[in-house]
């Protein structure tokens, strides 16, 4: 396999002319798997070592939902409209076959890859971990087990979603001028496995560095991700074909951020998908199981094996 140096930013213009930026990192060769970030987030996030890439035959695309980092806004953006950056950059890279995983507030943005007309035949398997369900899922207590926190940011936003946008756009500002900030109110809401996880240098130095990325332009992509996943995700899960395109699915049982209630909810709605509830495991828990789940992905591609 070849191999690739430090990884650039590139530019793919979507068919309404927006700009998305992304990385690639691992081998030119490999199969190609896209990440997508949780909220908020970017394409510096935390992502496995380049030499476990290049040892599973993994080619990374690693993207930033619009309105975060460098690739442009699309104000009222719903989550479908993922489809569309990831058409975007699989085209330009000339991508036929390949992979999605979306963490935490990226893995509804990747069943609505799976479920796109454009994106489903190209798409062998999708992941997702710590994912929400959505907001309007009948027989859900959608707050059940959810941190106050993400209850006050979700639930608020229906009456008044100017308010929702001034209070994370001052959050973000704080933020902004020191990402610390962000993790110590974070591990407020956390639970003791979380700051377990969070605790550790380079995990956390990359989480720092993803969401100083992230916010290096405004809160934009930060509120639009919010107020996209608290409404209708303009797709339904009955057109996502898990015989077709694998559906994985991931959740630690003691979630506060996303309750695993939400993963179980999505697993019932899918048919044939395939749902893992990790005990002893909670939402950050995510970012550890990553390059296993990565490397399941390349293997359930049969043009694939590892190097």
């Amino acid at each position: 396999m070849s191999l690739e140096g430090e990884p650039a930013t590139v530019f793919a213009e979507r068919e309404d002319g927006l700009k998305v930026a992304y990385q690639v990192v691992g081998p030119f060769d490999g199969f190609p798997i896209f990440l997508m970030h949780g909220m908020p987030g970017s394409r510096l996030g935390p992502r496995p070592r380049s030499v476990a890439l290049h040892r599973h035959g993994i080619r990374l695309v690693c993207y930033d939902r619009p309105g975060y980092g460098l690739s442009e806004r699309r104000e009222g953006r719903d989550v479908a409209d993922a489809a569309k950056d990831v058409l975007a950059v699989a085209d330009q890279l000339k991508l036929g076959r390949f992979a999605v995983l979306g963490r935490s507030g990226g893995g509804p943005h990747a069943l609505a890859c799976a479920a796109d007309q454009e994106l489903r035949d190209r798409i062998t398997s999708v992941a997702v971990l710590v994912s929400f369900a959505p907001s309007d899922s009948p027989d859900l207590e959608w707050y059940a087990g959810m941190n106050a926190d993400n209850v006050h940011a979700f639930g608020r936003q229906a009456p008044d979603t100017a308010a929702v946008a001034r209070e994370i756009a001052e959050r973000a500002e704080r933020a902004r001028r020191d990402p610390r900030q962000l993790i110590k109110h974070l591990e407020l809401q956390m639970t003791a496995m979380d700051r377990q996880v969070v605790s550790q240098f380079g995990l956390r130095r990359k989480i720092l560095e993803a969401y100083q990325e992230a916010l290096r332009n405004g809160p934009h992509g930060w509120i639009d991700d919010v107020l996209a996943l608290g409404r209708s995700w303009k797709f339904r899960l009955d057109e996502i074909d898990a015989t077709r395109t694998e559906i994985q699915i991931w959740h630690g049982e003691h979630d506060t951020f996303a309750p695993v209630r939400h993963a179980e909810w999505l697993a019932n709605q899918i048919p044939g998908a395939k749902f893992r509830r990790e005990r002893g495991a909670a939402h950050f828990d995510a970012m550890e199981i990553l390059p296993q789940v990565l490397a399941r992905l390349s293997r359930s591609h049969p043009a694939v094996t590892a190097g």
